[in-house]
């Protein structure tokens, strides 16, 4: 499929909205698929959100078997801690956008290195 593009969401983003507010705001996860929805072709967009590690891989590799134009993920907290995660995606000949809501510098060191960061195209952290 052309032009597809896949945007994964990792563990505890099915909570967004309720968990935390003062760092993650109050939109939830369905409202940021509505606003990816309208911001594209509703029908090239594949958004997707697991708390499972393994689920995670195996929508990277989907991903690469349909040949998709791009990914955007969010890992969430297996950023910090999956290489399973970051030998899937160095296998994804696309551009790969990590994206966090919070600004990831900013909050404790445990959070402050990604392992996903040198594959991905580009780093979109702390925008809310």
């Amino acid at each position: 499929m052309p032009h597809v593009i896949h945007v994964l969401n990792g563990p505890n983003l099915n909570r967004l909205g309720k968990r935390e507010p003062e760092i993650y705001g109050r939109t939830t996860l369905a409202e940021v698929e509505e606003m990816c929805r309208a911001a594209a072709d509703p029908d090239m967009i594949v958004f997707r959100q697991t708390n499972w590690e393994g689920q995670l891989v195996d929508w990277v590799h989907e991903a690469i078997d349909a040949e998709a134009s791009g990914m955007v993920i969010n890992p969430a907290g297996l950023t910090f801690r999956s290489i399973p995660l970051l030998d899937s995606l160095k296998m994804f000949p696309a551009p790969i956008i990590e994206l966090h809501i919070s600004n990831i510098h900013r909050r404790d060191p445990i959070y402050h290195h990604s392992l996903i960061s040198p594959v991905a195209t580009a780093v979109i952290a702390g925008l809310g």
